[in-house]
């Protein structure tokens, strides 16, 4: 995770649906993804099925910055949610989450010195 302020934070969210409740939770995971995009400091918010895994559900999110993320995940809407995501998905949310800090390779010196 990129944990300075005025940068932003990616997060992909991994979930598996449980048996049988794999096209509940789809439909349950496309409502709430425009809601989330409309979340303020919101950059990208793209939900997807793992090709050759049905059930197996991806979240890529990009947040202007860490405290926009934290206003997303505290909203209202998102902790009414959580108990019914729950209800679908195996394992718990958290040992999906994976954050993402960004880097770049070193600029190499274009002009030879000698």
């Amino acid at each position: 995770m990129n944990d300075t302020k005025n940068r932003y934070v990616t997060v992909l969210w991994e979930a598996r649906a449980k048996a049988g409740r794999e096209a509940e939770m789809k439909a349950f995971m496309t409502a709430a993804v425009t809601p989330s995009r409309n979340d303020l400091g919101n950059i990208d918010y793209e939900a997807h099925e793992v090709e050759g895994q049905p059930g197996t559900f991806i979240i890529y999110e990009r947040w202007e910055n860490r405290d926009a993320l934290d206003r997303h995940l505290s909203a209202p809407r998102m902790q009414e949610l959580v108990p019914q995501l729950l209800e679908l998905m195996e394992g718990s949310i958290e040992e999906g989450i994976r954050l993402l800090q960004p880097f770049r390779p070193a600029q190499l010196n274009a002009t030879p010195r000698g």
